[in-house]
């Protein structure tokens, strides 16, 4: 009989999802739409930035604020949908969050200025922060431990083809119809994505309401932040996302410039590197169950150094297949440090997803704006820079984990 899950209150509960069973199929299936919907209304801006930059004429830094703004908002939301369903529960709030993102979605298709599609933009990612900041506590709580990456793995998979299905739609899509009718496009996606999720995700059975106050969150943070460990994978997620998300914001201003000078629909078929970070964030999330995360999450992050050198490169396959490696690298690292986060926090769980993607999104918000600083003073190579960076002191936090003392 394997053990009981541990939560924020005493069990012995032992309804576990094990793998190979039709309830562990229904929840990957149903976490990967949510991952694919989250992804898709949160990226399938990317490829348009030259676009907006155009035709708002505004610099490139400035239209990364319709990626950023989002991931700020939801990154803010985080700290308060992840303790809210602590006290309500996981399922209600996730499908709350996918139907209002996707419906603030159709929303900014139809807004005529740059500051009401910021607006509805900035919702959107507050929408997200419910599905964002419970999908790996909902995970962590209903799957038995020794399949738990896996599982993670697979529903990151989800976000991986919904970042390339966003970016793919929109970027082939914009070379024939308006950006408006593209964002419909993805905002009906999505509502079909809320519905799923919606009818095949299981009810929890291990969940344990706590009381949402002050208190109950201030205790949360200490003892997050007293750990040895959650600190510093806190601040991974802030630098391994502001570095992939600073790569792909700028990439696109790069091939449609000299000397690939690249339509907008073939920049926006690239999206199809996100197919390593699918395999990869099962693979490698499956490998970490094995081995031990120690000896993987480190190996994730000197395979994104080893693409982002070859995008430094001139010619155009080398610059592809660093992309490639770059993503199988990143999402690699994020399935691990993810279900990592799941099995150091034994207690106030939804709280601990919450601060670790608080620290993913802010990442993507300040880095990739900040990125935009860099492109217009050095191009790639002062993005190249940047990113390097970036991640050389995640590498240097990776090793200090990996020597830490076993907890889980």
């Amino acid at each position: 009989m394997p053990p009981a899950p541990t939560t924020d209150a005493a069990t012995t509960t032992d309804h576990w999802i094990e793998k190979g069973t039709p309830a562990f199929m229904r929840t990957v299936l149903a976490l990967f739409c949510g991952g694919f919907a989250t992804f898709a209304l949160l990226y399938c801006v990317q490829p348009m930035m030259p676009l907006l930059s155009r035709e708002f004429a505004i610099n490139a830094a400035q239209s990364s604020l319709v990626l950023s703004v989002s991931t700020a908002l939801l990154a803010f939301g985080l700290l308060v949908t992840g303790p809210v369903s602590d006290r309500i529960g996981r399922k209600p709030v996730m499908v709350a969050a996918l139907f209002c993102a996707a419906l603030c979605t159709i929303a900014s298709a139809l807004m005529p200025t740059w500051e009401g599609v910021l607006a509805m933009r900035a919702l959107v990612g507050l929408s997200l922060s419910g599905l964002a900041a419970v999908a790996m506590t909902y995970l962590s709580e209903e799957i038995y431990p020794q399949h738990l990456g896996l599982a993670m793995g697979l529903y990151i998979g989800g976000n991986a083809i919904g970042g390339m299905s966003g970016r793919l739609i929109t970027g082939v899509l914009i070379d024939f119809v308006s950006w408006h009718t593209a964002l419909l496009a993805i905002g009906g996606l999505a509502l079909i994505a809320a519905v799923l999720f919606w009818k095949m995700l299981p009810e929890s059975r291990n969940f344990r309401a706590r009381p949402l106050n002050p208190r109950s969150l201030l205790d949360g943070f200490t003892l997050h932040f007293r750990d040895a460990g959650l600190p510093w994978l806190f601040l991974e997620a802030f630098l391994l996302m502001g570095a992939f998300v600073t790569l792909f914001n700028y990439i696109g201003y790069r091939l449609l410039a000299e000397p690939y000078h690249m339509n907008q629909a073939l920049v926006g078929l690239l999206s199809v590197v996100y197919l390593s970070g699918i395999y990869s964030s099962a693979q490698i999330g499956a490998l970490a169950d094995k081995l031990g995360r120690r000896k993987v999450f480190w190996a994730t992050i000197v395979l994104m150094f080893g693409g982002l050198l070859l995008t430094l490169l001139e010619p155009l396959p080398l610059v592809v297949i660093g992309m490639l490696i770059f993503t199988f690298g990143f999402f690699g690292a994020h399935s691990v440090a993810s279900s990592w986060i799941g099995r150091r926090a034994f207690k106030a769980k939804g709280q601990a997803s919450s601060l670790y993607l608080f620290s993913y999104y802010a990442g993507s918000s300040v880095a990739g704006t900040a990125g935009g600083v860099f492109w217009h003073q050095g191009g790639w190579n002062g993005i190249g820079l940047f990113i390097g960076s970036l991640l050389a002191i995640a590498l240097l936090v990776a090793l200090h984990l990996s020597k830490l003392p076993a907890k889980s």
